[in-house]
């Protein structure tokens, strides 16, 4: 009896250990094949399953607590949501499951306080329209540039560039999403940060935030000094017989954007969006017009299947910047009424962009073929120069607010307003009034940003800099990559090929781009070079 008892005993225990460790290897082995290294077997799928859906009852039933605490304290605040809970959109794409979207990370910056604020839902026109805007700026000025190095393959770089930024802002928006039980895409992420931090948990689940802040910074900061080294550009270039230089007119400039620092919001800034617009729209006519009227003097034998060598990567870079939009797409996506219409967005928006892009780089390059200078307009008769260049000087004094206001927006919650994680104390007061430090700080990024377009007067090697190192980090590699780690059980292999095709191109045009682009500074600055 005794011997009985025991071996049943035994055998419990036996049982119950095989369990555990069953559990543990399902538990491990799905860990990894989740991190898209392997994929599991059926029987450690299940236990992986069993395992992860303790995990979510549990985070689940917090998240309910919280919701009723919430709606005890709210009273009737949270009335406009509605009944369901749900979000205005299609069903297959509800950002939410059973509870309200997750809370954006401070790291987000000023993407995700774009998101997060409580506003009307766009239509897929109106987004279309935000992101023509992003893509369509003052900075197709230097495509000709582009077209002087690269020939036809400068244009079908145009088109490569339109096609590639199109996919990689698609699959982004992916990164954003994942199936719940039911099969249905739920966003469980709100900005480019939380994407990049997803795909660094468990070990560095930080790191990924911050690099693509950096990138941001570095990104929104060096289009804040393109404003000012074109502004300055222009003014010598329409009034030449004036005795002031560029760098004074680059000076004078920043004196016109020093109330930038006093910004508190975007309110003021966002009244003159459409008319920047508008005015640049109605320049790039009055470019294509001119160079219509002169379209029997040609050159076609110019444009050849050559390419500078040297400078060829730096047009890459220009190309690659002009087409920038990555860093608002998931806020942008974020505030549409049908999110499931983002693609048929993208597509129609960067097909238009490629049209008109490629033709304004190819008429204006027929035009003035070798003459083609870093800044088109520069190329126009001093006639008609003059007022096409205020018209364009006054554009990019009023584009200057909003990357500035960002770029401010990203550094004060990554540095000031972090809590007890904070690398400064706050730049805000208790009543929510600047401190005069952080305005000194605001009015030194302004005066950084008029340094280096003092000292580095080059709008077209700059462009290109900025393309090869944020440009193509944020549109060509960081997308890819975060497809990849993030949905790689779920790829099939024509969408790995183009993943990993995206990331080996984007890679070697970013270095070869980078190098070519600080060598051809070294060489302006050593010369003196005026192009």
């Amino acid at each position: 009896m005794a011997t009985l008892i025991r071996s049943k005993i035994s055998n419990k225990l036996s049982n119950a250990a095989t369990t555990v460790t069953n559990k543990s290897q399902a538990k491990v082995s799905g860990m990894f094949a989740k991190l898209g290294f392997q994929a599991a077997t059926d029987e450690e799928g299940l236990g992986f399953a069993a395992c992860d859906d303790l995990d979510y009852d549990h985070r689940q039933g917090l998240q309910m607590d919280i919701l009723k605490n919430e709606e005890m304290g709210g009273g009737e605040g949270g009335g406009e949501t509605g009944g369901e809970g749900t979000v205005e959109g299609d069903s297959h794409y509800q950002r939410d499951g059973t509870g309200p979207p997750p809370s954006a990370s401070k790291d987000g910056g000023f993407c995700s306080e774009i998101a997060s604020a409580d506003k009307p839902r766009i239509t897929a026109w109106e987004a279309g329209w935000n992101v023509t805007n992003a893509i369509q700026g003052m900075f197709v000025l230097g495509l000709p540039y582009a077209i002087l190095h690269g020939g036809y393959l400068g244009l079908f770089l145009i088109i490569f560039a339109a096609v590639v930024c199109c996919y990689t802002g698609k699959i982004l928006i992916c990164c954003l999403y994942e199936e719940n039980e039911d099969g249905q895409l739920v966003r469980v992420r709100d900005s480019y940060v939380d994407i990049a931090n997803a795909c660094c948990v468990p070990r560095f689940p930080t790191l990924g935030g911050h690099v693509v802040n950096v990138a941001q910074i570095i990104e929104l900061v060096m289009t804040c000094i393109l404003y000012v080294v074109v502004s300055g550009n222009l003014m010598y270039n329409s009034f030449p017989t004036l005795p002031v230089s560029q760098r004074s007119w680059s000076i004078i400039a920043t004196v016109a954007l020093l109330p930038c620092a006093f910004l508190k919001n975007l309110k003021a800034v966002s009244k003159f969006s459409l008319l920047c617009t508008i005015a640049h729209f109605i320049i790039n006519i009055l470019v294509i017009a001119y160079c219509l009227s002169r379209a029997r003097d040609w050159a076609w034998d110019k444009v050849k299947f050559y390419i500078d060598v040297k400078k060829f990567p730096i047009s890459i870079g220009i190309i690659v910047f002009s087409y920038t939009s990555q860093i608002f797409l998931p806020s942008l996506e974020g505030n549409m009424q049908k999110p499931s219409e983002f693609h048929c967005m993208m597509n129609w928006t960067h097909i238009a962009a490629c049209i008109l892009k490629g033709l304004f780089a190819l008429v204006a390059y027929l035009t003035w073929a070798d003459e083609t200078k870093e800044v088109i307009t520069d190329n126009l008769p001093s006639s008609i120069r003059a007022v096409v260049n205020l018209f364009l000087v006054a554009k990019a004094l009023l584009s200057y607010p909003l990357p500035f206001f960002a770029a401010v927006d990203v550094l004060e919650k990554s540095f000031f307003q972090e809590g007890g994680r904070a690398f400064f104390p706050d730049c805000y007061g208790g009543d929510g009034r600047l401190k005069s430090w952080g305005l000194s700080l605001r009015c030194a990024l302004v005066v950084f940003t008029m340094l280096m377009a003092i000292y580095v007067p080059h709008f077209a090697l700059l462009m290109g800099l900025t393309g090869s190192l944020t440009g193509a980090g944020l549109c060509f590699l960081l997308p890819s990559l975060f497809h990849l780690k993030l949905l790689w059980r779920k790829l099939l292999w024509h969408q790995v090929f183009f993943d990993v095709a995206i990331f080996v191109i984007g890679g070697i045009c970013s270095i070869s781009g980078f190098i070519h682009s600080v060598e051809g500074l070294i060489e302006a600055y050593k010369y003196n070079l005026s192009d």
